[in-house]
């Protein structure tokens, strides 16, 4: 049984720090530095404001949808009591509550067993930009 275990950063590369990352190709990378051939990948986001999700990697404007979704279920304008660190700071917590901030995902012959549209992404629901850390956790033969 092979264990391996690896942190990434991943900063939002856009001016507003909100909106989805895609992440597939570095967790494919620290998947091959793993040489696990059949196991399970875990993924951990060490936030309360950020979380990760499988999602459609062919067609942008899905993200888009998503986020303006989230948006509206979630709103900044909202009387929100906790605001220490700004008025996106509640809102970013009840987010990365109702989306995740784990997943597992199955390898099959040293590969993520992920479908044709589907991409890992980091969610990042602050505002402003952000560096985020996610832990990578390889088990398998």
């Amino acid at each position: 049984m092979k264990v391996y275990q690896e942190t990434i950063e991943v900063k939002a590369n856009r001016s507003l720090g909100h909106g989805l990352v895609d992440i597939t190709s570095r967790v494919e990378a620290a998947l091959a530095r793993s040489q696990v051939h059949t196991g399970l990948c875990t993924l951990f986001a060490r936030h309360t404001s950020a979380s990760l999700c499988v999602q459609e990697n062919a067609d942008p404007s899905v993200l888009r949808d998503l986020e303006r979704w989230m948006a509206s279920t979630v709103a900044e304008s909202f009387p929100w009591e906790h605001d220490y660190e700004g008025s996106d700071d509640m809102p970013a917590h009840v987010r990365s509550m109702l989306s995740h901030t784990s997943l597992q995902i199955p390898v099959m012959t040293g590969r993520l067993a992920l479908g044709v549209w589907q991409g890992i992404y980091l969610w990042e629901h602050r505002t402003r930009p952000r560096t985020r850390s996610v832990v990578l956790h390889f088990m398998g033969i």
